[in-house]
């Protein structure tokens, strides 16, 4: 996430930022209702940031949320695969 707020940062001065804030409302929508989106590889589930063109993935872990990958939509999907 830092590479991408970085990246932002360096285009337009705040952007960076207002990426971090989608990632964290992101975060917010997943953590209100989890299981709103259908798992895409075992148990992983995805959902993409409003404005920014990234993913985020995660499993439901009992009572828990991990997130097991933040990445931009243009990287191979299946990379994080192996972190599951």
């Amino acid at each position: 996430m830092a590479e991408g707020r970085d990246w932002y940062e360096g285009r337009q001065e705040g952007l960076g930022a207002e990426f971090l804030a989608a990632v964290d409302d992101t975060f917010d929508r997943i953590h209100e209702t989890p299981e709103l989106y259908a798992p895409e590889y075992k148990s992983v589930r995805r959902v993409g940031l409003i404005r920014f063109p990234y993913v985020v993935y995660y499993r439901i872990a009992g009572e828990n949320v991990e997130v097991v990958a933040v990445q931009h939509g243009s990287r191979n999907p299946r990379g994080w695969r192996s972190r599951v």
